[in-house]
């Protein structure tokens, strides 16, 4: 799926399964939640915090999905083309980070 098209889907499942989108502050604030869900299981899959028996089947795709999600709400409720936005942030990086990373010593 391109961009353009998880957009329109997302914007067909509002309008008909999820009825209209909530606030974008609401959708913010959800935003963060999700978010925090990731990081809930990045910190016990690959950091030092040890799994509870309650959080065993938790699924990181899952998660960065809702996360996705949520993002492309926030997209279409403020009138930005995925698309273009991630190509102009791309060329954005190209420039300004050209020789930034090759010359970080802590890459070596």
């Amino acid at each position: 799926m391109t961009l353009e098209e998880v957009q329109k889907v997302v914007d067909e499942w509002i309008n008909t399964t999820g009825v209209r989108y909530f606030n974008e502050l609401t959708n913010t604030a959800i935003l963060m939640e999700e978010v925090g869900e990731v990081a809930r299981i990045m910190a016990r899959k690959y950091g030092e915090q040890s799994f509870k028996k309650s959080d065993e089947d938790v699924d990181l795709a899952d998660e960065m999905a809702d996360v996705m999600f949520v993002l492309v709400c926030l997209a279409n409720q403020t009138g930005i083309d995925l698309t273009e936005a991630l190509k102009k942030n791309l060329e954005k990086k190209s420039i300004r980070d050209a020789d930034r990373h090759k010359n970080n010593e802590k890459l070596k």
